[in-house]
């Protein structure tokens, strides 16, 4: 049995270990925070870019307006980045951790939507012989510098999403118990979760 005096000395470890739990929950909330605010900004000013690209000259006129795949890169950013907005102010409130964080199908759909403009880019800049596309970007070097920069701003934002998905994989994981491990009688090592 445990004495009256051993009870009291190890009192102040727990409280200490739950301090040092919120500090980290803490931590983690504002990291998740910064990374659903900063996609705003990328995801923003890659739909601004885009929305103002257009470029005419003597070979004609193009707008992003044109290309059905810059059409939906803009689109994507903005759906982005309102979602940004709104879970980044969700993340810093105060909530129950067991609350549902269905975010990752805007990661794919900003990630398909930059692919997607990429092999535009990559068409208009490098052209495809087999079926006579030329390489638009010698002739419209500012919109296809425009359109380069958008999408790099659209993968910025997808870079974040990665991270923030790694930061949510940890804090989700974090709060159980690693597993009891045994070997069985074959001798094979098997995971046993505590009830």
């Amino acid at each position: 049995m445990m004495s009256e005096a051993d009870k009291q000395q190890k009192k102040p470890a727990a409280v200490g270990e739950d301090a040092m739990a919120v500090d980290s929950a803490e931590e983690g909330r504002t990291a998740e925070a910064l990374l659903r605010v900063v996609p705003v900004g990328l995801c923003l000013a890659a739909m601004a870019i885009m929305l103002r690209n257009s470029q005419e000259n003597d070979f004609g006129a193009v707008s992003y307006a044109d290309l059905t795949a810059f059409k939906y890169l803009v689109f994507a950013n903005g759906v982005c980045a309102a979602y940004s907005l709104l879970s980044a102010f969700y993340v810093a409130m105060r909530r129950p951790s067991t609350l549902s964080r269905s975010w990752s199908v805007l990661t794919y759909a900003i990630l398909a939507a930059g692919t997607v403009a990429a092999e535009i880019v990559y068409l208009a800049y490098m052209g495809a012989e087999k079926v006579t596309w030329s390489k638009e970007c010698t002739a419209f070097d500012g919109f296809c510098r425009r359109a380069t920069t958008s999408m790099g701003f659209t993968f910025g934002s997808v870079a974040c999403y990665v991270l923030l998905s790694l930061v949510s994989s940890y804090r989700l994981f974090s709060n159980y118990d690693t597993p009891i491990t045994f070997l069985s009688s074959k001798g094979l090592e098997i995971a046993a979760y505590p009830c």
